[in-house]
């Protein structure tokens, strides 16, 4: 049978997809998480497939089904800018809906994040939103009385590709190279592997963020000055989205946002670049649903709610 007042969303990340079943309450019903199958089209779609079955097996019906990706949807269907370079050229939606038989919702993981974050998240309540990503890549999205926006181009909300030059921390040497093509985006600065592509170029010292963060806190100096220049960039990236979106709400989610103490220090510091001489009254907030924010906001997405 179908029950229309159930979803299935699915959260397609680099290394993990994860699947979980709410009802129009956002209550959970199913989960399940596999391994992205790395590099390979074929096998990843195999993979949503089958757990698209899995849940509708498990609960007994057909499920309305929203995805959550690492890219952009061109307009004639094609995912373009994901860094999960497989994807890019693709039709995702239309092989997902042909082998599924039905009509898939389909929108950027940061999208999603933000949509559920909004819906019953942290940012309940406020008309306008930003949800950011900070993780292996850096990604946003943009949800303005209850909707999603998207934009003509379908980028609304990918800062992490805004150049941020000079550096607000004024350190030598060339601005990082991103995947992109690009020199000196917020991406090349301020993801998981920025941060620990920074450390290296400081210290020669070759740790991962975690490991940064972990001497941080352990009292080594230039693994605390790490943190602060990243600090100061993000502060500075954000008062950028401020400046055009000015939100109630930004909403720092993805693995970096849980470096201790991130948040304050950049509400702290992002004052010196937002226009304004009074104090910013953009709430920075960590999301209530943390890494789940993506999966839940790609269910919202097939259920069709507004927030």
């Amino acid at each position: 049978m179908t029950h229309e007042g159930m979803a299935l969303g699915l959260d397609l990340g680099g290394s993990k997809i994860s699947a979980v079943v709410l009802d129009a309450r956002g209550q959970e019903h199913w989960r399940q998480r596999v391994v992205t199958p790395a590099g390979d089209y074929a096998a990843t779609l195999a993979a949503l497939v089958k757990l698209v079955t899995a849940a509708e097996a498990a609960l007994g019906m057909t499920l309305a089904v929203g995805l959550g990706h690492p890219g952009a949807e061109r307009p004639d269907g094609r995912i373009k800018n994901a860094n999960s370079t497989c994807l890019i050229g693709q039709c995702l939606r239309a092989d997902l809906e042909q082998r599924l038989a039905r009509r898939v919702a389909l929108a950027n993981d940061a999208d999603c994040f933000a949509l559920s974050e909004s819906r019953d998240g942290a940012a309940a309540g406020a008309r306008s939103v930003f949800g950011v990503i900070l993780g292996t890549g850096v990604g946003g999205g943009i949800v303005i009385d209850g909707r999603l926006l998207a934009g003509p181009n379908r980028i609304a909300g990918e800062w992490g590709h805004n150049p941020l030059v000079p550096d607000p921390a004024g350190m030598p040497g060339a601005a990082p190279p991103c995947y992109c093509g690009r020199s000196g985006c917020v991406e090349a600065w301020l993801s998981g592997p920025a941060l620990a592509a920074d450390h290296a170029r400081q210290t020669g010292e070759c740790l991962s963020a975690e490991a940064v963060a972990a001497r941080a806190a352990a009292g080594d100096e230039a693994a605390h000055s790490t943190l602060e220049r990243h600090a100061l960039r993000l502060a500075q990236a954000l008062a950028g989205v401020i400046n055009v979106l000015d939100p109630e709400v930004i909403v720092l989610g993805g693995g970096l946002s849980r470096l201790p103490g991130l948040a304050g220090r950049v509400s702290a510091a992002w004052g010196a670049f937002v226009f304004t001489d009074e104090p910013v009254r953009t709430r920075l907030l960590l999301p209530r649903f943390g890494d789940d924010s993506g999966v839940r906001g790609a269910a919202w997405l097939a259920l069709g709610q507004r927030v």
